[in-house]
């Protein structure tokens, strides 16, 4: 991947969402530090400013240990930043108690990781009706949902099989389903293909740049991969705590 250029993005989220379209994730001045072994403060994410509309993808890119994963958290509402304001879906984060934090995420994020860390016991299908049965929704509701997410990630053959039982691209697609089943405002995805065979990789990279449009959802992919980050509308790099416009370009 090449080098980002040097100028950093200079102005906070603004108020309107961009492109005249709802924003459902930003962060202004955010600050992540933490206290290394020795005692000294580590900041690993200085003064960042991102704001995400419905529709867009947005990917991150970086080495290795500036802070994409940290970054994705915060967005997330999984970590709490040392500093600086984050809104999901249109509500102030910071002002909240832990337990309005969880139902506000609960409701408005989906997350997909590296490992799908789908439950081995249980079918695709149980997998993806697990949150929705969580949050109170009764079965045959979430069974149909389930059943329409798997079908749209190209698994609706595979309903009934246990994780054991399907490939590496087929247990992420699943958790991709998982990650859409509660109607997320914003997708978030860390590494989602960096497990993946090259096939099985670019059938997720094109899923990802379909469902930001086709779900009117924000999609957020931290990623090392250029296929899958040219795939974005934007393209971000986190380097030394900040994010720069990155030189590869995204989009269609």
């Amino acid at each position: 991947m090449s080098e980002p250029t040097n100028e950093s993005l200079k102005s906070a989220p603004s108020a309107e969402p961009s492109h005249g379209r709802e924003t459902v994730v930003s962060a202004e001045g955010v600050v992540m530090e933490y206290r290394g072994g020795d005692g000294a403060v580590i900041r690993v994410l200085d003064e960042v400013s991102i704001s995400i509309s419905r529709g867009e993808m947005v990917a991150i890119v970086g080495e290795s240990g500036a802070g994409k994963s940290t970054l994705l958290h915060v967005l997330g509402a999984l970590d709490r930043p040392t500093a600086g304001r984050i809104r999901l879906a249109g509500q102030a984060v910071e002002s909240l108690a832990d337990e309005a934090i969880d139902a506000l995420r609960n409701r408005t994020a989906g997350f997909v990781f590296q490992f799908h860390h789908l439950l081995r016991e249980f079918s695709a299908l149980e997998n993806v009706m697990m949150p929705m049965r969580i949050s109170g929704e009764e079965e045959s509701v979430a069974r149909g949902r389930a059943t329409e997410l798997l079908q749209r990630v190209g698994l609706g053959g595979r309903l009934h099989h246990r994780p054991a039982a399907m490939s590496g691209g087929e247990q992420q697609r699943t958790a991709v389903a998982r990650a859409l089943a509660s109607r997320p405002a914003v997708l978030l995805a860390d590494e989602p293909s960096g497990n993946l065979d090259r096939y099985n990789a670019e059938l997720l990279h094109d899923l990802f740049a379909e469902l930001a449009r086709e779900q009117s959802l924000g999609l957020v992919v931290v990623t090392h991969n250029q296929s899958l980050a040219a795939r974005a509308d934007r393209v971000l790099s986190l380097t030394g705590g900040r994010l720069v416009e990155s030189d590869v370009h995204g989009g269609s």
